[in-house]
């Protein structure tokens, strides 16, 4: 079986997109030192409203936001638990505010995924 993804899509204001991958970041750093195999923050280039659906409508994009796509790689659904268990007890992740965060997180998504293809 392959590896475990959490995938996420959230809407930043573009005046924040800096402070937020500092934030992310720091992050990325936690999560690592966990044992996530990978951890990447992507933020929109080419993503455009769709008919019926798409990226910036996912998130109700409002015109000052960009979109964020980001992900991290498990081992194994079990070893995503195990690393998020010890993520969100450690004080750098606790000490974060939720309302002093540089996007709203409101309308953020996410999910995880058993990984189908892997090439």
């Amino acid at each position: 079986m392959g590896n475990y993804v959490d995938g996420f899509v959230l809407p930043v204001p573009k005046a924040n997109v800096e402070a937020y991958r500092r934030i992310a970041e720091d992050a990325g750093k936690v999560w690592r030192e966990y044992g996530a195999l990978d951890f990447v923050e992507c933020v929109a280039d080419d993503v455009k409203p769709g008919e019926i659906t798409s990226f910036p409508q996912s998130v109700k994009l409002e015109p000052d936001e960009t979109v964020v796509f980001a992900w991290i790689v498990y081992e194994s659904r079990e070893h995503r638990d195990r690393v998020n268990e010890q993520v969100m007890k450690d004080p750098r992740m606790t000490g974060m505010d939720p309302k002093s965060m540089p996007f709203d997180g409101k309308r953020m998504f996410w999910g995880g995924f058993k990984v189908l293809v892997q090439a």
